[in-house]
C-alpha cells in the first residue's frame, strides 16, 4: 500500500497528541510506504492531480519522530489512498485544495475524507440535516432574530461556522450588556452567517467527543470537561480529557447519523454531544485517538487502516 498524507507542517506536531501521527504510525506497522505533503505541494498539470512528494517515516519518539527520504515528483493517482488531514481553517485555498483532490478521486484515487463531502459538510451547520438529535439551533446574519433566540432560550451558545478549537464562542445570556456588540462582532457587522444554539448546562459533564470509522462508532468517548469558570470543553482551550462509554442516546445518535456520513465518502468523523444533544460534525481533521487509545488500549487508527485497505482493495476489484 502507498498511502499519501496531507497535513500541516509534521516538524510542529504533538505527537502525544496528533491523531494524524496516529495514523501515520499505524500504517508504519503495517510496512505502507508513506507519501508526505502539505498544501503548497499539490498541483494541477494538463487535467492531473499532482505532488511533490517525500517518502516519510515515522516512529514513536517524542525527540526524533519523522525522517524524509527522496522527494520527487508523483501524480496523485499513483498512490492507493490519501489521508486529507489538513486542520481548518476552511478557507479559499483548503476549498481549491479539495478541488485538486477531486481530479485524483475521479481518477479512482481513495481520499479519506471524499472532498467534495469535504465542502458540503460545514461542520457546524450540517447538523441541521438531523432535527431529531439536536438542541433549538438557529443560523443566521439577522440581529433581531438573534436576540430573539436568546431572549427565548434565556441562555445560548453563539459561534462562527468556520471556526475550530473553541475559539470566537460565546456563552450569551438574555439582557446581558455585551450582547449587540457580541452580535455585531461575530456576524461582522451583520455580513457574515453564524450559530445559536441552546446552552445546554450538561456541559460540565464534558463535551463529549465520538469517533466515527465509515459510519459506525468507537465504542469509547473523549469527554472534554471545562476548566473551572470556562463553557468550552475544547482541549485546545484547557479543557480535560476523560475516557466515557458510549450511552444509548450516544449510539442512537450514531445510527441516526453515521449511514449517511457513510455514504458521502466520510470515512473518519469526530461527533460532538453535550447531554442528549448533537452539536457538531468534525470532518475536516478529527482528533481524540491519540487521547482514547491510551486511556483504553485499543488500536482505533489501526481500525482505520483497516477499513482504508479493505475500500482499496474493493476498489481495484
Amino acid at each position: 500500500m502507498k498511502l499519501g498524507v496531507i497535513m500541516d507542517p509534521i516538524s510542529g506536531i504533538n505527537i502525544k497528541k496528533d491523531s494524524t501521527f496516529a495514523m501515520l504510525l499505524a500504517a508504519r506497522r503495517r510496512g505502507w510506504e508513506l507519501h508526505y505533503m502539505e498544501q503548497k505541494d499539490l498541483f494541477v498539470h494538463e487535467h492531473q492531480a499532482r505532488a511533490t512528494s517525500r517518502i516519510l517515516s515515522v516512529e514513536d519518539n517524542k525527540s526524533n519522530w519523522f525522517g524524509f527520504q527522496q522527494q520527487h515528483e508523483i501524480g496523485l493517482s499513483e498512490l492507493d489512498a490519501v489521508l486529507m488531514r489538513k486542520d481548518p481553517p476552511f478557507d479559499i485555498e483548503y476549498i481549491y485544495t479539495t478541488h485538486i483532490l477531486e481530479f485524483a478521486r475521479n481518477e479512482g484515487l481513495l481520499v479519506v475524507n471524499d472532498p467534495t463531502s469535504l465542502r458540503d459538510v460545514n461542520e457546524k451547520m450540517y447538523i441541521n440535516h438531523f432535527p431529531q438529535c439536536i438542541a433549538p439551533t438557529l443560523v443566521t446574519r439577522n440581529h433581531e432574530r438573534l436576540l430573539k433566540f436568546i431572549l427565548e432560550q434565556k441562555t445560548a451558545i453563539l459561534k462562527p461556522l468556520e471556526g475550530m478549537g473553541g475559539k470566537s464562542v460565546f456563552k450569551v445570556t438574555s439582557g446581558e450588556p455585551n450582547t449587540n456588540v457580541i452580535i455585531e462582532t461575530l456576524t461582522a457587522g451583520h455580513n457574515r452567517y453564524i450559530m445559536a444554539q441552546r446552552y445546554l448546562p450538561e456541559i460540565a459533564q464534558g463535551d463529549k467527543r465520538i469517533l466515527l470509522i465509515d459510519g459506525k462508532p468507537i465504542d469509547y468517548a473523549l469527554a472534554r470537561i471545562p476548566m473551572a469558570g470556562e463553557t468550552r470543553g475544547n482541549l485546545a482551550a484547557g479543557g480535560t480529557g476523560k475516557g466515557v462509554e458510549l450511552s444509548a442516546r450516544d449510539r442512537w445518535i450514531c445510527e441516526q447519523v453515521g449511514p449517511a456520513l457513510r455514504d458521502k465518502g466520510l470515512v473518519f468523523v469526530g461527533l460532538d454531544i453535550i447531554g442528549d444533544y448533537l452539536t457538531e460534525i468534525n470532518v475536516t481533521s478529527p482528533t481524540c485517538v491519540r487521547e482514547l487509545e491510551a486511556i483504553y488500549k485499543i488500536d482505533i487508527a489501526g481500525q482505520l487502516m483497516d477499513t482504508i485497505e479493505l475500500k482499496v482493495k474493493s476498489r481495484k476489484n
